[in-house]
């Protein structure tokens, strides 16, 4: 997944060791996917300091990229 292409966040040398963050926070975005699992996007909201949109952002960047690079049927990895 290429976070570069995404509008909605960045990576910063000196900003939380380069993660991909929420553009403008410290908050990196992988903490946000990982607590969706359990949490409501209103709780991520909520506990997180982020709005629906940028969460909304993400979400569509990465549904986006999943539909953009199929893996061909019978594809091994490497």
């Amino acid at each position: 997944l290429d976070w570069s292409q995404c509008p909605a966040v960045e990576s910063v040398p000196d900003r939380v060791g380069g993660a991909w963050v929420f553009k403008g926070t410290r908050l990196p975005v992988a903490a946000v996917i990982e607590n969706l699992e359990d949490l409501s996007v209103e709780e991520v909201m909520e506990q997180f300091d982020v709005t629906r949109e940028q969460i909304t952002a993400v979400l569509e960047f990465v549904a986006q990229s999943l539909r953009a690079d199929p893996v061909p049927t019978g594809a091994h990895p490497l």
